[in-house]
C-alpha cells in the first residue's frame, strides 16, 4: 500500500515542492493550506501524475479548524506516514524595539503554535501504530540571530528545541523526527517578509545562486526514505556561497 504524507503550507515554495517530490516517490498526499484555489490546482496536477490526493483548507493558527480538518480524514488517510510541518513565515526586518506586534503574533502563532498543533493532532496515532516520521522545516536562522531577524530567529530556534524534545519523547518507539534547516531559498518567503515588495525581496538573492524549494524537498525525501533504523536527526542546507546565517559571498563572478 502506498504511504501517505501530510504537508502543511503546500500552496507554494518548499511545501509545494515537497508535495511534488513525494508524489514522484510513490506517496499519496494530503496537502493543506489557506488558499483553496492554489491547492485545487496542485491537487489536479498531482492526480494527473498518478497520486491520490486529499486537500484540506485551513490555517494552522486556527486550532479548531486544524482539528476538524484532521478529523475529517477517513479510512487509510488517517494513517499518516510522514508529517511535514512546513507552514511558516517571516514578517518584517525591523529592530526588535521597533517591531510590529501583529507581525510577531502571526509568526509565533504560525511557526511555533501551528507546528505544535499539527504535531499534537498527528503524532499520537503514529506512536500508537509504532510507525511514522515527523519532518519539521526549521532554518539556519534558528542557529543564531541576525540583524532584523530577532523574533523570526526565535521562532526557528523554538522549532529546533521542539523537534529535539519530540525526538527524545519518541525514542522508545519507531517514530523518527527530523529538523531540516534551510539557508537562502528563493521562494515567496522574502516577498511575504517584505509585504509584497518584490524588488526588495529580489535583493536578498542578488549575487548568489540560492537554493530552491525542490532542493529542500529532495533532502526531506531522502530523510523519509532512509532505512527504518536510520534517523536523520538534523540537516543544515546552505547555498554553496553561504557559510551561515550572516556570511554570504555575493561576488557576481560566481559560476555554478
Amino acid at each position: 500500500m502506498r504511504k501517505i504524507v501530510l504537508i502543511t503550507g503546500a500552496t507554494s515554495g518548499i511545501g509545494e515542492a515537497c508535495a511534488r517530490r513525494f508524489a514522484q516517490g510513490g506517496f499519496d498526499i494530503v496537502i493543506t493550506g489557506r488558499n483553496s484555489e492554489k491547492l485545487n490546482l496542485l491537487k489536479a496536477q498531482l492526480e494527473a501524475d498518478g497520486s491520490e490526493v486529499v486537500m484540506l483548507v485551513f490555517d494552522v493558527r486556527d486550532r479548531q479548524a486544524a482539528a476538524a480538518a484532521v478529523e475529517s480524514l477517513q479510512g487509510r488517510w488517517e494513517d499518516i506516514d510522514v508529517l511535514i510541518n512546513n507552514a511558516g513565515l517571516a514578517l518584517g526586518m525591523e529592530k526588535e524595539y521597533e517591531g510590529d506586534l501583529d507581525n510577531w503574533e502571526t509568526m509565533v502563532d504560525t511557526n511555533i503554535k501551528g507546528l505544535l498543533t499539527m504535531t499534537r493532532l498527528i503524532v499520537p496515532h503514529m506512536v500508537e501504530r509504532n510507525h511514522g516520521h515527523i519532518i519539521n522545516i526549521g532554518s539556519v536562522a534558528g542557529d543564531a540571530a541576525y540583524a532584523g531577524g530577532n523574533v523570526y530567529c526565535a521562532t526557528k530556534a523554538a522549532v529546533k528545541a521542539i523537534t529535539d524534545g519530540l525526538r527524545i519523547d519518541v525514542a522508545d518507539t519507531c517514530v523518527r523526527v527530523t529538523n531540516v534547516k534551510p539557508g537562502l531559498v528563493e521562494t515567496n518567503f522574502s516577498v511575504t517578509r517584505f509585504h509584497g515588495d518584490r524588488n526588495r525581496a529580489d535583493q536578498v538573492y542578488q549575487g548568489v545562486k540560492p537554493l530552491t524549494g525542490a532542493d529542500i524537498a529532495d533532502v526531506c525525501f531522502y530523510a523519509a526514505s532512509a532505512p527504518p533504523h536510520v534517523q536523520i536527526a538534523e540537516v543544515l542546507v546552505l547555498a554553496t556561497h553561504q557559510a551561515n546565517g550572516t556570511v554570504i559571498s555575493r561576488d557576481i563572478r560566481h559560476e555554478m
